[in-house]
């Protein structure tokens, strides 16, 4: 509270000191400079500390797991996973974060099914848990030898990276391990042995897997971290819908939850739907500029406001 107030006094001052100052030829040329000048400190630590405010949830300084599957649509669909991918892949190196592809299963003829990928670096989770939800993409489809326009969607989820397993405990009598060979790249071990790992909790029947180290036991502790991830996010989950339900909020989920549009044909825009934070500059979000969005949504949940009509 005192940073703020110390802010405000700041504030005070330069105005004050503005009016004395005086305008036009009676103010003087370097009070006036000075007064520019502190100006512009005092608004870049507001705006750092209106910023800090954003990511004050329990895991949002922390590390994040992000989970991409293409929706319904055959190959536009997987194209679209993959298209996404490279997105999230793009917005981290702008943010030097480090990146590792967990598991990821291919596409039957382009793109991806699925792929899961941790993302490591400050407030990783804090800014990634904005972008949850369904993303929908209109466009001339390449695979389409009639160039008709086509939508085709992707869920992505983002789960906290849980390291202190204490945090998340979990009885090994509740879980069904299975093996199976892996598939796609990864080596000479694919389609050679059982390496692949899926994992599944009974009582929830949330499942996690891993298929991209090159040993069983390897894809066993990565499958045991997406695991336990989505049990926190599920709780965490729980308690949010609690909060909205008390609030008075409706609550939607899931694939009917659709948060952002990228729009190709016949004009160029992406569009939040919770925000309405839109650019026509649909190539620089998908070469990951993304801040924006998440920012806005960010600074929307935090200020309680429901999202949006689309």
């Amino acid at each position: 509270m005192s940073t703020w107030r110390t802010l405000e006094r700041r504030a005070d001052d330069l105005v004050e000191l503005a009016a004395l100052n005086g305008s036009g030829d009676d103010a003087d040329p370097g009070i006036e400079a000075g007064l520019s000048d502190e100006y512009d400190a005092v608004l870049r630590e507001y705006e750092s500390h209106r910023t800090a405010l954003l990511f004050s949830g329990e895991y949002d300084q922390g590390n994040a797991i992000l989970t991409i599957s293409a929706g319904a649509g055959g190959t536009e669909a997987t194209d679209w996973a993959e298209m996404l991918l490279r997105m999230y892949l793009r917005w981290a190196e702008r943010h030097r974060f480090g990146t590792e592809i967990l598991d990821q299963l291919e596409g039957d003829q382009a793109g991806i099914k699925s792929a899961t990928i941790a993302v490591d670096g400050r407030r990783a989770y804090g800014f990634l848990r904005a972008e949850r939800g369904v993303h929908r993409l209109v466009r001339i489809s390449p695979f389409d030898s009639q160039n008709r326009r086509q939508t085709t969607f992707a869920l992505v989820e983002v789960l906290p990276e849980v390291e202190d397993t204490t945090e998340v405990e979990i009885d090994p009598d509740e879980l069904r391990v299975d093996t199976y060979r892996a598939t796609g790249a990864g080596g000479q071990h694919v389609n050679k042995t059982d390496s692949a790992v899926r994992i599944t909790h009974l009582p929830t029947g949330i499942v996690a897997q891993s298929q991209n180290e090159r040993s069983q036991m390897q894809n066993r502790e990565t499958a045991m971290k997406i695991l336990r991830g989505r049990l926190l996010e599920q709780r965490i989950q729980e308690r949010e819908e609690e909060l909205a339900r008390l609030k008075g909020v409706h609550v939607e989920a899931g694939w009917g939850h659709q948060i952002r549009s990228y729009v190709l044909h016949p004009y160029q825009m992406v569009k939040d739907l919770r925000t309405n934070v839109e650019t026509s500059n649909t190539g620089s979000v998908l070469d990951g500029d993304l801040d924006a969005f998440m920012l806005a949504e960010l600074e929307r949940v935090a200020t309680e406001q429901e999202p949006t009509a689309a």
